[in-house]
């Protein structure tokens, strides 16, 4: 089995709903990093799991939607929270639909949202 990773970062700021007894968090900031895996049993025919800048630009793609916005704004977090599990969660599926059709797939997205505290999304 192969396992290729890439990395990519984004600043975005969210606030949880909700978060304290009914009261939402305070507005905050981020420095995220997004960390990319893919897997796959074999090489193709040129011996790649995939090309890492096709892999590279779908992430930058994904992550362009959401750097230096306000994640409650977005369409996906209007009515879900945008916790760093959800935030890996939209990565994960956004950056499926523009990865190309292939023996990899995309074992996992984790996200930090310090060098201390992270989360991995792997899909349903």
């Amino acid at each position: 089995m192969y396992e290729l990773t890439v990395e990519s970062v984004f600043s975005a700021a969210h606030n949880l709903r909700n978060y304290e007894d009914g009261r939402d968090e305070p507005v905050h900031g981020h420095n995220w990093r997004v960390r990319v895996t893919l897997a796959a049993p074999a090489l193709d025919d040129q011996g790649l799991l995939i090309d890492f800048k096709v892999l590279k630009t779908a992430l930058e793609q994904v992550t362009d939607e959401l750097d230096h916005r306000y994640l409650n704004e977005l369409e996906p977090f209007l009515t879900v929270n945008p916790s760093t599990e959800n935030v890996a969660a939209y990565l994960y599926r956004r950056l499926q639909s523009r990865l190309p059709r292939s023996a990899a797939r995309l074992k996992a997205v984790t996200l930090y949202e310090s060098d201390d505290a992270w989360v991995s999304y792997f899909g349903e």
